[in-house]
């Protein structure tokens, strides 16, 4: 079925989180009319997700909003170390090196990308988002609630009810995005098969307000851990103080028994609570909030098909721990938001944008089950510190690593053996960036073998062009000598060829294809000098060869050589961007 009118908008997005948001940002940028909604009346409204990667400060980056973020952040060097203490004002057990500003790992972080870590609470960068998406030319309904989506053969028919005036009303759109959070209505109606389980546990915050800067002087951290009876309950079990703003917003975690039922607190309990962790029983706290959530553990298998899909905590429901929540919506928006567009503006068949599933439904399920586990690891820790019997944990587990007895030797090993084990929380920077992607819309190597990591791909990355990995940084010189990353050379909605001076076949091919979504950036001219030499060491191809980057970053192809003849390297690209693109009919054209 087919209807004459044109549907009102490209892209129809519910939801106005991080996924929302950035893939309005994004397809904005693309000149797609797009429109989003939600039920609610602003914005996130709490400081839910807060820990931002690189790689996504990177996708900020190329989308440029990476300085306003910045403005909104915490700094990377006050985000660790991460005490873990008696209390904020006692004695302290031990200090974990998180978020890779320890001595241990700095180096890596800072070689593995231009973008260092932030810590941008939710409430502070949506609007920075919504602001650029807006600028660009997305338009935003609140209070508007989504009830159910048609899909036709040429568009998606969504109803829609406004809530203040209770007007109920359709939207077509091209596509629909279902960035409606762990309670999707458009994954349940897509019937999308999810894996696993929600509400495994329960868990608490108290936001409050009160100065507690005497304590971080020395030791700044966004995240601190507590050995305390007022937060010993849960898998975890311990207490937590997690900072939104320094050092005079903070949120006080816990866990409680969900077989009692729902947590009931009063602001007088609450007011306890955060003095027993705080360790100050004079400590006069603002109470804000009292936030009840749940830990999830579950993953789809699919994020859509036709021309509706589902990003973000749709598809993806798991615990703040490992802080990658937030971080994999981002991507997820970014990833399916330039196949979507190439898509509508005729760049790309239909087949581009189903390759979304194949690219980031691994990702998904690899952070669920990494966010899971990173949770049950305390109980290392907690194990280094139990003393049975014992009705003063927190003095006693003390105690017990501090003897200077063979009890108290194999204590500090089994410690520091669990400290060690929270690397995979804290210091992961490899779950992190070592994604690699296969699908129809990456061209593995004629020869390519599986690839082998000389170090744990979970807490280093590894750097590679292989086609699937995401383009390696490394310094260049760009205009007016400024240093720039070769990530600054492609993106921002583009197709890049890149080439070095030896490869002046692929650069003259790439120039006669004269596609709009293709630029070439030869390596050594003017604007893109390796003078550092970084590239050499990391292309893992020749001068002369060629590497195919897609618009999110990611090497759909490369090359090692130049082609004997421009018409050769042409007819190759040609090939190469029909098989990527869903595109057959630009086969065959050569010059």
């Amino acid at each position: 079925m087919t209807t004459s009118n044109s549907p009102d908008v490209d892209v129809l997005i519910v939801g106005l989180g991080p996924t929302g948001l950035i893939s309005a940002l994004a397809l904005a940028q693309q000149g797609l009319s797009v429109r989003g909604l939600t039920r609610w009346h602003w914005l996130a409204n709490s400081p839910r997700a807060h820990i931002t990667n690189q790689r996504a400060m990177e996708v900020y980056r190329d989308l440029g909003i990476e300085e306003d973020a910045t403005k909104q952040g915490t700094p990377w060097d006050l985000m660790g170390d991460t005490p873990v203490a008696v209390s904020m004002a006692g004695e302290e057990i031990a200090r974990i090196q998180t978020w890779g500003t320890g001595y241990l790992r700095r180096g890596d972080y800072v070689q593995a990308s231009p973008c260092p870590l932030l810590d941008i609470p939710q409430p502070y960068i949506e609007p920075v988002i919504l602001n650029a998406a807006a600028h660009a030319g997305a338009k935003f309904m609140f209070n508007t609630e989504y009830l159910s989506y048609t899909e036709l053969d040429d568009r998606v028919v969504v109803a829609c009810r406004d809530e203040i005036t209770g007007h109920e009303y359709e939207v077509s759109a091209r596509y629909l995005i279902g960035a409606d959070g762990a309670g999707s209505q458009i994954a349940e109606q897509l019937e999308l098969a999810m894996h696993g389980h929600m509400a495994r546990a329960g868990q608490a915050y108290i936001r409050f307000r009160g100065d507690l800067s005497a304590y971080l002087d020395t030791r700044p951290s966004v995240l601190n851990w507590f050995v305390n009876p007022a937060g010993a309950f849960g898998e975890i079990g311990l207490g937590s103080l997690r900072n939104v703003r320094p050092w005079d917003d903070w949120m006080c975690g816990f866990g409680f028994d969900m077989s009692k039922g729902e947590l009931k607190m009063s602001n007088e309990e609450a007011t306890q609570k955060v003095r027993a962790i705080v360790g100050d029983p004079t400590f006069d706290p603002e109470i804000v909030d009292i936030m009840i959530w749940y830990v999830n553990q579950q993953y789809a298998s699919e994020y859509g098909r036709g021309r509706v899909f589902c990003g973000g905590d749709a598809v993806h429901r798991h615990p703040p721990s490992s802080g990658l929540g937030l971080n994999t919506c981002v991507q997820d928006a970014h990833n399916l938001a330039w196949k979507i567009a190439y898509h509508l503006k005729g760049y790309a068949g239909s087949g581009l944008v189903d390759t979304y599933t194949a690219e980031r439904a691994p990702v998904g399920k690899q952070i669920v089950e990494r966010a899971n586990q990173s949770r049950l690891d305390y109980q290392r820790l907690r194990d280094a510190l139990a003393v049975p019997g014992s009705k003063d944990p927190a003095a006693d587990g003390l105690a017990k690593v501090k003897a200077p007895t063979p009890e108290g030797a194999a204590a500090r090993k089994a410690l520091r053996e669990a400290l060690e084990l929270k690397d995979y929380e804290f210091n992961a920077e490899g779950v992190e960036l070592n994604q690699r992607y296969a699908s129809d819309a990456v061209i593995v190597d004629a020869d390519a073998q599986p690839e082998v990591f000389v170090r744990d791909p979970q807490l280093f990355v590894q750097a590679t062009t292989r086609p699937g990995a995401k383009l390696p940084h490394a310094w260049l010189v760009g205009k007016n000598k400024k240093k720039i990353s070769t990530l600054d050379v492609v993106g921002k909605g583009r197709f890049t060829l890149l080439t070095g001076l030896s490869g002046t076949k692929w650069a003259a091919a790439a120039e006669r294809l004269n596609l709009p979504f293709l630029q070439v950036v030869v390596i050594d001219t003017p604007g893109a000098q390796d003078l550092y030499a970084n590239w050499q060491r990391v292309r893992e191809i020749d001068e002369a060869g060629a590497l195919l980057v897609r618009p999110d970053g990611f090497v759909a192809w490369r090359q090692s050589q130049d082609e004997s003849t421009v018409d050769e390297a042409e007819a190759a690209l040609r090939d190469v961007l029909a098989r990527i693109l869903d595109r057959p009919d630009m086969r065959g054209r050569s010059h």
